[in-house]
């Protein structure tokens, strides 16, 4: 009997984009919680004096949220294994001035991901791969064909 193995998922991820932050600031303190357990991850954020934490401490709730309804896992065995931060687009606006004169400000935001792995959770499964074949038995009929290749009708 044939066996085959299947990668399980135990990944989840939640995404955060156009938050009105720089890429930088955020970058600080995401490399403080990466590859730490949630519960560790939560402590470290609600102390951290950045105002970066607050959107990062929502993203990596929404994560175990999304851990717990997609896996059913417990949030004690949850971990972060990745977590970046891209730049997002920069939004532009105009303030006012000394003499007429306009002065541009300009808001960059950034994209932050939070994947969470359940560590209890096997990785693999094994599957009977003769259950679903990858391939079908087809036969071909060949009607009215001659061996030289010509078809014959009736008329």
């Amino acid at each position: 009997m044939l066996k085959r193995l299947k990668k399980k998922k135990t990944e989840v991820r939640a995404l955060g984009q156009y938050v009105t932050l720089s890429a930088d600031k955020a970058r600080r303190v995401i490399d403080q919680i990466r590859g730490r357990s949630y519960e560790e991850t939560l402590m470290i954020l609600e102390l951290m004096p950045y105002r970066a934490c607050y959107p990062i401490f929502k993203l990596v709730y929404s994560a175990a949220a999304n851990a717990s309804y997609d896996l059913g896992s417990d949030e004690a065995n949850l971990r972060i294994i990745k977590a970046q931060v891209n730049e997002g687009t920069n939004v532009k606006k105009f303030k006012p001035r000394a003499r007429g004169r306009s002065y541009a400000i300009k808001r960059t935001t950034c994209h932050i991901t939070i994947v969470v792995k359940d560590i209890s959770l096997d990785e693999y499964e094994e599957i009977d791969s003769l259950k679903n074949p990858r391939w079908e038995k087809k036969t071909m009929v060949y009607h009215n064909v001659s061996s030289s290749g010509v078809v014959w009708d009736k008329k």
